[in-house]
Formats: structure tokens, C-alpha cells, sequence
């Protein structure tokens, strides 16, 4: 198999670049980027967070996701500057229509962040290096902010390198450099490792990414579960996800919400996501499709936001097989920390149900069944969900 080339592009304290950049198009003198300041929300409101901050203001100790109140302790004279989230669509459009002219196989993960995979355009790319810092110089010269560029043959390790020394730079992280670049850090600093895991870490003595790399991942597991596994492969560079391109994106139905309160425990995170199956098998019934692919979707209170996905034993919209994976999936993802927001997407959707293997344990429905469930489904959208249920 070809190696990959990926590149993680992550804009550079995106909403305060993108702030800063509309203030100074519309002849603001002051670049809100050179002092200490940070976007920040209403203090009364659940958005009452740093959402991003100024090299300065970081001086200050000040870090993305604590309360405005606490940073303003720690700066008096810190300048707040609201959140304007239309403004950041449109950059984040821009940027997105931009990078689309140097590759075609992008997969955009958030706002402010996306990956292009170059593999099998190797040989007429010429050195990775050089087209990284073409795209991260375009990036600055038209739209006035500057992007992180790292490169890999994974998304992980392509991730990984893009979070290195900032601003403005283009970073490297290939299989043969993990021991010199990436395992003398700390441990908290690998990706899907947060404060729960870490401290999990440190009662177990490792304390380095090298430390968690060497470790027996047979002693992760058995004090953290799949998610002791999952660090342990990330902490040897092992990914082999897929770039999900916007031709793969285009036929999806999903769902996500942003909790009113943070989901602390496993059992509210499933009421969740249970609640967003429904939403989406219903969804699904109405457009007459069959999912053969779910994924689900985790930011923590931190903003960190995590995804993972998986093949459905067959096509189908059946809420109760949507949210029993979707669970699957949480549990290998969820690190133990607060969650902000919850997601459930399906892809691979087909417009009947695909040939299945039969078995006695799994076996998918009947025509007949299914369209019972239609039926009752109609009657519960017309006269409510209470109308009709099944029998004891």
C-alpha cells in the first residue's frame, strides 16, 4: 500500500485572528493580535468562556475554555472583544474555498481546522515542505491570518506536528521522527489524552508520551478500557482513519446538540445521544434512507472535539441499532471529561436495505416489521408519540 501525505491545517487562534483581521480591513489601527486580549462572551450566559486568546495574553497565563472572570484576575487590563460567529463562518468559508484550489481532498473538521490528503500526488508535488509554506503564505497574504501547517502519513501524526511551535509555521512529524519530536513530551499534550486521563497516567508513573508508547497496553486497558488502548496506538503513531472528502460528506444525515449543562457521566451522555438517534432515525425514515455508516461526535468542555466511526452490521434507520453503536463509539472515545456537546452522524445511506447474512443473534427486520413501524411512526408524528406503543 502507497504511503499517505497528509497535511492538518489549524488556524492560529482562529476567532481572535479572524476579529482582528475585520477590525483592521475596516481601519482599526490597533492588531488586537500584538496585546493582551481574548473573544470572549457574555459573562451570564454559558458562553462566559475564553474562547481564544493573544500570544500576550497567554503570557498571562490566561488558557482557552476558563471563565472571562478568571482572566481578567489574571490581566486587569485585558481587552474582550465578543464573539462574532456569522464573521467566522465567512472567514472559515474563505479559507476553506482557498485551500480547495490546492487540493481537492479536503475534510473539513471544524471551523477552524481541516485536513488534505495529498497521497497518490506525490509525484508531482514536489517537496511537502515547500507546498506547505506556498499555502500557508497564500493564506496570509490574501486573507491576513496565518494557519499551522502539519505533515504526516496520518491524520494523527499530521495533527500532532501542526500543534508544535506557533505561529506561522509548517512542522513535520513522519513515523521515523515520533521518538525524537514526539515522545520526549508530556503525556498530556497527546491527542485524546485529557486532564482525567493524564492524571490516570500519572498514578501509573508515566508522565512522557515515550513513557505511555513502551507501556503495556494490556495495563492501560485494564484501568482505563478501549481508551487505554486508543492512547497507547495513538502514542506509537498509529492512525489509519481516513480523510472523509466532501464527495464522501455529501450524503449524511445527522444530529448534534450543545448541552445546557455538561454531561459529566456516561449515562447522561447516552440520554443524549439516545434522544439525537431518534431525531436522526426519524430523519432518516423521512428521506427513505438507510444508513450503513455511523459516527459520533464529542467536544468537551475544554473545546477539544473528537470523532470516531464505524460500519453497521447492516443498512438500516432502526434508532435502537443507531444508538446502541453510537454508544459503542462513546465508549471508546469519552475520556472522562465533562462533555459540552454531543453528535451522531450517518453516512453510506442507500435507499433500500442491503443482502445480510442471517443469524440468530442480529437479525435485521422483516419487510413486514418495518412496515408496521412505519405505520406507527406516522400515527405518533400526527396525533403524538403516546398514541400508539407496543404491547406487554
Amino acid at each position: 500500500m502507497p504511503e499517505r501525505l497528509i497535511f492538518h491545517i489549524d488556524v492560529n487562534s482562529a476567532y481572535l485572528s479572524w476579529s482582528a483581521t475585520e477590525k483592521l480591513k475596516q481601519g482599526c489601527a490597533l492588531d488586537i493580535r500584538t496585546i493582551p486580549s481574548i473573544i470572549g462572551g457574555d459573562m451570564a450566559s454559558r458562553h462566559g468562556v475564553v474562547l481564544a486568546k493573544s500570544i500576550p495574553a497567554k503570557a498571562y497565563g490566561i488558557v482557552t475554555g476558563e471563565p472571562v472572570a478568571h482572566a481578567l484576575q489574571k490581566c486587569p487590563k485585558l481587552l474582550l472583544e465578543p464573539p462574532n460567529h456569522r464573521l467566522y463562518s465567512q472567514y472559515s468559508q474563505r479559507l476553506m474555498e482557498l485551500l480547495t484550489s490546492f487540493c481537492s481532498s479536503i475534510e473539513q473538521v471544524s471551523i477552524d481546522e481541516c485536513y488534505l490528503d495529498f497521497s497518490g500526488k506525490k509525484h508531482c508535488l514536489g517537496n511537502p515542505c515547500d507546498t506547505a509554506a506556498q499555502i500557508k503564505d497564500t493564506v496570509k497574504t490574501s486573507l491576513g491570518f496565518t494557519v499551522n501547517i502539519g505533515i504526516s502519513t496520518n491524520k494523527l501524526l499530521a495533527k500532532m506536528a501542526s500543534d508544535f511551535q506557533k505561529p506561522d509555521k509548517v512542522h513535520t512529524l513522519f513515523p521515523q521522527e515520533i521518538p525524537e519530536k514526539m515522545w520526549p513530551l508530556p503525556v498530556r499534550e497527546l491527542f485524546m489524552v485529557g486532564k482525567a486521563s493524564a492524571a490516570t497516567l500519572e498514578k501509573l508513573e508515566i508522565r512522557t508520551i515515550g513513557d505511555l508508547a513502551h507501556a503495556d497496553p494490556q495495563i492501560l486497558e485494564s484501568h482505563m478500557k478501549s481508551h487505554g488502548k486508543l492512547i497507547w496506538q495513538f502514542a506509537n503513531g498509529i492512525d489509519d482513519s481516513p480523510v472523509q472528502t466532501e464527495e464522501n460528506e455529501l450524503k449524511c444525515v445527522g444530529n448534534s446538540t450543545t448541552l445546557a449543562r455538561n454531561a459529566e457521566t456516561a449515562a447522561k451522555a447516552k440520554k443524549v445521544l439516545h434522544s439525537l438517534c431518534r431525531q436522526v432515525s426519524s430523519r432518516l425514515q423521512q428521506y427513505g434512507q438507510y444508513a450503513g455508516m455511523v459516527s459520533t461526535e464529542i467536544r468537551y468542555a475544554s473545546f477539544v472535539r473528537v470523532s470516531h466511526q464505524m460500519q453497521l452490521p447492516f443498512a438500516t434507520y432502526d434508532e435502537k441499532i443507531l444508538c446502541r453503536h453510537a454508544c459503542l463509539l462513546f465508549d471508546e472515545l469519552w475520556n472522562g471529561e465533562p462533555v459540552r456537546l454531543l453528535g451522531v452522524r450517518t453516512s453510506k445511506l442507500s435507499d433500500e436495505p442491503e443482502p445480510v447474512q442471517m443469524n440468530l443473534f442480529d437479525l435485521p427486520k422483516t419487510q413486514k416489521e418495518i412496515k408496521a413501524e412505519q405505520a406507527a411512526k406516522a400515527l405518533q408524528n400526527k396525533f403524538g408519540k403516546h398514541i400508539i406503543h407496543k404491547g406487554l
